[in-house]
């Protein structure tokens, strides 16, 4: 990439990794409940899907996004 535009950082952040394991563990016990005919646990994985995006823009809004005040690069 060229100096004059900063490298996205590709989501590497605490917010990020916190929101999309949220987000896995959800759509794998949606999976599994779907699998089951678990109709309550499906929409009960589709309500902590939700949460798991919430708390991803809450920790990004808190400084813990990829140019958040909290979050500290990691070289490669």
């Amino acid at each position: 990439m060229s100096d004059e535009y900063p490298e996205p950082g590709e989501g590497n952040s605490p917010a990020a990794w916190t929101a999309v394991i949220i987000m896995l563990i959800a759509f794998s016990i949606g999976t599994v409940a779907f699998f089951f005919n678990l109709q309550l646990l499906v929409w009960a994985s589709v309500g902590l899907l939700v949460v798991g995006i919430v708390v991803g823009f809450l920790l990004k809004y808190m400084g813990y996004g990829v140019y958040g005040a909290k979050y500290t690069p990691k070289g490669h």
